[in-house]
């Protein structure tokens, strides 16, 4: 390997600057690794021509991205420095794979690297690879105790039911009195923001929160919601606009019953009151997670009947979809054999609105109803669940402590899961609301059908009855027009027409 020669003012190198957490956002940190490295250049007369900085980023956690380190390894390979000067070697790795593919890398391009703390580091010699090794070791070792520590301390006050930390989920932090420092990353500016109470709701995301579960145990779905959010202008708590992930994991945070989490377990009751009710969010849970839910991943359906009207013709029973294809001048039903030709959707779809809506509107439609679940004692399956759930973690315990093996924790934890899963479907179908509540009984039924989200519509047609397309009858029609209604048959699931 190539040696510097101190004072050669030839001699090019770059500095390298990390810190793993940067609790103001200032870099305050990495200014001062800049300082000393300068000033060690400086005193061997080395040139600077790059400094790399990874501010906030850590050199140990998994998945931890350093785009200027890469950007530095890119710039040594192709010749740009001979001298790497760092802080401390823990400032470039804390681990040995690393390590190993920085060695090779100054072995081939020559480079040496230089430390304030540590002083030269000889990479060529066998006694300076296992100095650095060990080096990494000690700095491996103290961030994993450190973040042994951190995970400690957040498992207590999960356990105790209060905040453990992190981003400020929906629905909670409510601004103090008291205040604390922020930098801004972008400007460098400092400011003084209000502390938040995280056992207090906010009240506008408290009553999304509610409404966003009040839709979905009447049969919307996440992409709607997510469109709500567009429409009304609510972002997350980081101010990007709500993806259908976002809304999937606010609507499945256990926190907004009042349930304390820790590493993805049940582990207590919060101390802070909950936004929505616990059968509610249960429900919620059953409904999201159910593997026979349909989601789908393209474009929403535009269409009242898409994919639930079905084919009549013939023996097929597909169901349609709304196509423009073959040169038609309209959208029209057919299905993926190629049946339906001239079933014009908006015509089809009116049709069967006019009938849902003059069926809802009759003095009898009180009995289209779903009955209330009968038997179901709410408190008393919550109360169910919590013991299971307890019985999961003792079991757990168990497990690690080696007082079972682990024939009798699988077979114990999947009987336990499995009698969970029944609690979890009885609250579901105490809280899940009857998606024609709403229409029946209501003024005017037409006016609160129009009112309802296309997706809320479709569930109302998903349990009310069953749509198929028949063979049209060609030619004009008894009422002068060309649509033959009597093609479009109904099979009512709840009472007649």
């Amino acid at each position: 390997m190539k040696s510097t020669q101190t004072g050669d003012a030839r001699t090019r190198a770059v500095i390298y600057c990390r810190i793993s957490q940067d609790r103001t956002g200032a870099g305050l940190g990495v200014d001062r690794q800049r300082e000393d490295c300068q000033a060690l250049a400086e005193r061997n007369g080395w040139e600077v021509v790059e400094v790399y900085v990874d501010n906030d980023v850590s050199a140990f956690r998994k998945g931890a991205k350093r785009k200027d380190y890469q950007r530095m390894l890119a710039d040594l390979d192709e010749g740009r420095a001979t001298v790497v000067v760092a802080w401390h070697t823990d400032r470039l790795h804390r681990s040995l794979t690393e390590l190993e593919g920085y060695i090779a890398l100054c072995e081939k391009r020559g480079v040496t690297t230089h430390t304030v703390q540590a002083g030269a580091i000889d990479l060529a010699s066998p006694s300076g690879r296992m100095v650095a090794g060990m080096l990494g070791s000690v700095a491996r070792y103290e961030s994993e105790h450190k973040g042994h520590r951190v995970a400690r301390a957040r498992q207590q006050k999960a356990m105790n039911g209060e905040w453990a930390g992190g981003i400020r989920p929906f629905g909670w932090g409510v601004p103090t009195d008291e205040t604390r420092k922020r930098i801004d990353r972008k400007t460098g500016e400092e400011t003084e923001v209000p502390k938040l109470d995280m056992a207090k709701a906010v009240p506008e995301e408290a009553e999304a929160l509610r409404y966003w579960t009040d839709q979905i145990l009447s049969g919307a779905s996440i992409r709607s919601l997510v469109q709500w959010c567009a429409h009304k202008g609510i972002v997350t708590t980081r101010g990007n606009a709500v993806t259908h992930t976002d809304m999937r994991d606010m609507l499945l945070r256990p926190r907004n019953a009042g349930i304390a989490v820790y590493r993805g377990e049940e582990v207590g009751r919060g101390k802070w009151e909950p936004i929505v009710d616990e059968a509610k969010y249960r429900a919620v849970v059953a409904i999201l997670k159910d593997p026979g839910r349909r989601t789908t991943p393209g474009a929403s359906p535009k269409w009242l009947g898409s994919l639930l009207y079905r084919c009549g013709r013939g023996d097929c029973t597909e169901f349609v979809f709304v196509t423009q294809s073959g040169g038609r001048r309209f959208p029209s039903y057919r299905c993926q054999t190629g049946h339906g030709g001239g079933r014009r959707a908006e015509v089809v779809d009116q049709y069967v609105e006019d009938t849902i809506v003059e069926r809802l509107s009759r003095p009898d439609a009180h009995e289209l109803l779903e009955p209330a679940p009968e038997g179901v004692n709410v408190a008393a399956l919550q109360a169910e669940g919590e013991q299971i759930r307890m019985r999961l973690r003792n079991l757990a315990g168990k497990y690690g402590a080696g007082e079972i093996d682990d024939m009798q924790f699988a077979v114990a934890s999947d009987t336990a899961r499995g009698q969970l899963e029944g609690v979890t479907k009885q609250l579901a179908r105490a809280a899940t609301a009857d998606p024609l509540v709403g229409l029946v009984g209501a003024l005017d039924v037409r006016a609160a059908w129009k009112a309802l989200e296309l997706d809320r519509q479709r569930a109302v047609l998903r349990a009310l009855v069953e749509v198929t397309l028949k063979t049209p009858r060609q030619g004009r029609m008894p009422d002068g027009g060309y649509f033959d209604y009597d093609a479009v048959a109904f099979t009512w699931k709840r009472g007649q027409l």
